[in-house]
């Protein structure tokens, strides 16, 4: 099969969707695999690196021009000429958020596979693991950066000091996300309250941090009574393949102290916070009503040498069954996999993104 990997157009993205090491196991297996100039700069991996394990390096054209394209993010506008019906995407694509991508890959009859609603035996979504707990680690650091004075924030310092109480962490949800958010906060020496409606969660994240963090079913007036009191607080609620539960109105957004932050790691889904708009690594923070937004839609892609490699690591696998076996094999194989896809035959086939997107 013949593999394409695109340089990403997004702003501020600097990941790449397949490492050398993965281009080598896709050649040695067989397959022709093609990549954009440049595509693995941003994250350290030289055009170099890829010829040596023989992957063909060449532009755009010729990476899209492949079966199987790999990304990192959603199609953008200047990348939809490239869509064809005689192709696959494999990608995050976020659709119940994008309707004009959904559109084009529609028109263009374009089998589109999502990372994020790809699922294992449990049900968990292996492929959006490893950017879920790189987002969660990441929402911490920037939101304890932005709560320094200069950049516009309370002027608190999460962990305290001593004779000087920590900083208040508010994480709205217990999942990958969540608990790693809750880590490095924990780690941080910050107070933190974790909310999840699923009390299996908040039982399992009891065992990992016991003691350190307080968990709370979460209910809307739960966390209501928290903002005022809270100097970040974190967004971290998926519903796979749905827009995001709206689960902060404006309303209670307005009783935070001035200076504080909100970090919504969801804003890519459509944001758990009523406020919420996406926002860049070159342009990250937004205020509304004295709060601080920091609402970049792809908080990953701050940090890419780790984040090519967790990725590729976990997508590898999955590409080499498409690859080996073709769409059609792959699917019937891997039940997983069937849910990752979204689109296919000009028709949104994923349920979550239909309702989500009304069609």
């Amino acid at each position: 099969m013949r593999i394409g990997v695109p340089a990403e157009v997004k702003p501020d993205e600097y990941r790449v969707a397949l490492t050398p090491a993965g281009a080598h196991e896709l050649v040695r297996r067989g397959h022709e695999v093609r990549v954009e100039r440049g595509a693995g700069l941003g994250s350290g991996l030289a055009d170099a690196a890829y010829e040596r394990v023989g992957a063909a390096l060449g532009d755009a054209a010729d990476a899209w021009g492949c079966d199987l394209v790999l990304k990192v993010k959603e199609p953008q506008p200047g990348e939809f000429g490239f869509l064809r019906d005689d192709q696959t995407l494999f990608t995050y694509l976020h659709l119940a958020a994008n309707a004009g991508v959904a559109d084009a890959l529609r028109r263009a009859g374009t089998t589109a596979i999502a990372y994020e609603t790809v699922e294992d035996a449990e049900g968990r979504l292996p492929l959006l693991a490893p950017m879920s707990e790189i987002a969660g680690r990441l929402a911490v650091q920037a939101g304890a950066r932005y709560l320094e004075r200069p950049l516009g924030g309370r002027g608190v310092l999460l962990g305290g000091v001593a004779g000087v109480a920590p900083g208040s962490v508010v994480i709205i949800g217990a999942g990958i996300v969540g608990v790693n958010a809750a880590i490095v906060a924990a780690g941080m020496q910050a107070h933190v309250t974790v909310l999840d409606v699923d009390l299996g969660r908040l039982r399992r994240l009891e065992m990992t941090l016991a003691g350190r963090v307080t968990l709370l079913h979460s209910t809307r007036l739960a966390i209501e009574e928290l903002l005022p009191t809270a100097d970040l607080v974190v967004g971290a609620v998926l519903v796979p393949g749905a827009r995001a539960p709206r689960l902060v109105e404006r309303e209670a957004l307005a009783t935070m102290r001035p200076g504080s932050v909100v970090a919504d790691v969801a804003v890519d889904q459509g944001g758990c916070f009523a406020t919420s708009r996406p926002t860049t690594h070159s342009d990250p923070v937004f205020v509304v009503d004295g709060v601080v937004h920091y609402c970049v839609a792809n908080m990953p892609g701050a940090v890419p040498v780790t984040a090519t490699r967790a990725l590729s690591n976990a997508t590898l696998p999955y590409v080499t069954w498409i690859a080996e076996e073709g769409v059609a094999g792959a699917l019937r194989a891997h039940a997983g996999l069937r849910p990752g896809v979204n689109v296919r035959d000009g028709k949104i086939v994923n349920a979550a993104v239909a309702e989500a997107l009304a069609i």
